[in-house]
């Protein structure tokens, strides 16, 4: 599967699917991300059901700005409309399909639940115990 450019118009949609979404923020000045995009790329072959994306930080200040984009490569994962993982470095071919195992893995409604609590300050739940 291709890599999908992303944009400020095209983010939200791409994200907010089903399924897992990695997405990519690099630049083309950047050394590092030159040296990931081959393992990126590499890794969205063998995944074709998942969506692999980039966004360039240069051509889309404003997402970068939006995710507080301080280091690039950044790499974030989606699953379900919802991030579960971010962290700025490029990352080896074996860790990188170690993420995505672990994204695949990963139980949304427990994920969900654990959102939630702690949105509403660790205390759901708390009504039913008094």
């Amino acid at each position: 599967m291709s890599t999908l450019e992303l944009t400020k118009d095209t983010f939200e949609q791409a994200v907010t699917s089903d399924g897992i979404v990695l997405v990519d923020f690099w630049a083309e000045w950047c050394g590092p991300c030159k040296q990931f995009a081959p393992i990126y790329d590499k890794v969205s072959e063998a995944n074709p059901d998942i969506t692999f994306a980039k966004v360039d930080t240069e051509d889309q200040p404003e997402l970068a700005g939006a995710f507080e984009i301080r280091s690039i490569p950044t790499l974030m994962i989606f699953r379900d409309g919802v991030m579960v993982y971010g962290q700025p470095g490029a990352l080896p071919e074996a860790p990188l399909v170690d993420l995505i195992k672990q994204a695949r893995e990963l139980d949304m409604e427990e994920v969900r639940k654990q959102i939630a609590a702690h949105q509403n300050g660790g205390h759901e739940g708390a009504d039913a115990q008094a």
